[in-house]
C-alpha cells in the first residue's frame, strides 16, 4: 500500500515537473510594455519624482504605467484626502492617450510593501479606513481616460514586507466594493510568479497578474539565487488558469533592476551589476517574450533613470527607448 501511494507521488510529481518545465511556450513578439511607477521609490533615490515621470513618458516613451496609489500618501490624516499627486500623474497620461493600472489598498508597490499611515494603529481601524479610501479612489479617476484597470493590493497572499496581517475575506470586499463602484474596468489581483499556481488570484481578480524575478538575493540565505523556471513554467500556468477560470494572466512586475542586499541608494555599482546589468536586462526582455504573455511591466525604470541622471550610465534607459512602447 505505502509503495503505491510513493509511486502515486512520484508519478504526480513527474507529470507536474514536465508539464511546467518542459518545451516552449508560444513567443510574444508584440508585447505591449509598460513600467512600473513608484513617486515613494523616485523620491528615496533622491530624485525629483515629477521628472522621473515626465522622462519614462517623455525620454523613454512609455504609455503603459502600473502606478502605486500609497495610502499613506493619499490620507495623511484620517480623513484627509491628499490627491494632488496622484491628479497630476493621471493628467499627465491623458494628455498623451496613455493608459494606467492603479494599485490601490494596504499594500501597494514597493517596500515596506504596506504604505500605512501612522494614525492607523488596530486591524479594524486599518480595514474601515482602507474600505473607505478605495470609495475615495474609485470616485475620483474611474471617469479618467487613462485609467487601464484597478489592482487591487499588491501580492495580498504573498507574506513579503512589513505587514500586520493578511485576510482573504478582506480582499474579498475590497474587490466587491471596487466592483459596485466600476463596472467598467477589471480587477487585477497578482501573486508571486516564482512561488504561486496564481490559484487564488484566479479565483478573487478579473485580470491575474503574476511578477517575473530571474536573479535576487535571498537574506536567509546570504547569497543571491537565480530561478531556474524557464519561460515555459509561466506559459503553463496561464493556460491552467485560463482552463480552470478562463482569465488572462499578465506580467505586472518583470525585475529589470537590482536586488541585492541593500537598497538600491545604498548599494554599489559593482554590487547593482551582479543582478542587473546590460546583458541582464536584454536577457529579460527575451524571456519576458518567451512567456507568451501578452502584457509586461517593468519593475526598475526609476532606477534606470537614476542610472542615467545620477551615474552617467543610460545603457539601459537608451536600451529601453528602442523598445515599441
Amino acid at each position: 500500500m505505502k509503495k503505491k501511494i510513493f509511486g502515486s507521488i512520484v508519478l504526480v510529481l513527474g507529470v507536474a515537473f514536465c508539464y511546467l518545465f518542459i518545451g516552449n511556450a508560444p513567443r510574444q513578439e508584440h508585447v505591449l510594455w509598460g513600467a512600473n511607477f513608484s513617486q515613494k521609490q523616485v523620491e528615496s533615490l533622491g530624485l525629483d519624482w515629477k521628472e522621473t515621470f515626465l522622462a519614462i513618458l517623455d525620454d523613454l516613451g512609455a504609455r503603459r504605467l502600473k502606478i502605486g496609489v500609497h495610502w499613506d500618501l493619499v490620507e495623511p490624516e484620517k480623513g484627509k484626502y491628499y490627491f494632488e499627486d496622484v491628479d497630476w500623474q493621471m493628467k499627465e497620461l491623458e494628455q498623451r492617450k496613455g493608459k494606467a493600472i492603479l494599485v490601490i489598498g494596504m499594500k501597494t508597490p514597493r517596500w515596506p510593501e504596506c504604505h500605512i499611515p501612522s494614525w492607523a494603529q488596530s486591524k479594524e481601524e486599518q480595514q474601515e479606513a482602507i474600505l473607505l479610501m478605495i470609495k475615495e479612489v474609485v470616485g475620483r479617476y474611474q471617469n479618467s481616460p487613462a485609467l487601464l484597470s484597478w489592482q487591487v493590493e499588491n501580492e495580498p497572499f504573498f507574506p513579503f514586507g512589513q505587514c500586520p496581517w493578511v485576510d482573504a475575506a478582506f480582499l474579498k470586499s475590497e474587490i466587491g466594493l471596487v466592483h459596485s463602484l466600476d463596472s467598467s474596468h477589471p480587477v487585477v489581483v497578482s501573486e508571486s510568479g516564482e512561488g504561486s499556481l496564481w490559484i487564488q488570484a484566479a479565483m478573487h481578480g478579473d485580470i491575474v497578474g503574476t511578477t517575473i524575478y530571474r536573479k535576487v538575493w535571498f537574506k536567509q540565505l546570504e547569497a543571491y539565487i537565480e530561478y531556474p523556471f524557464p519561460p515555459v513554467f509561466y506559459w503553463r500556468k496561464a493556460v491552467l488558469v485560463d482552463a480552470l477560470f478562463h482569465k488572462e494572466v499578465i506580467g505586472v512586475e518583470l525585475q529589470a533592476e537590482p536586488w541585492g542586499p541593500d537598497p538600491i541608494s545604498r548599494s554599489s555599482l559593482e554590487e547593482q551589476e551582479k543582478s542587473m546589468n546590460l546583458d541582464r536586462f536584454r536577457n529579460v526582455v527575451e524571456f519576458a517574450k518567451n512567456t507568451g504573455l501578452p502584457e509586461q511591466y517593468f519593475w526598475g525604470a526609476e532606477w534606470w533613470y537614476w542610472m542615467k541622471k545620477e551615474k552617467g550610465s543610460s545603457l539601459i534607459w537608451d536600451e529601453a527607448k528602442n523598445l515599441p512602447w
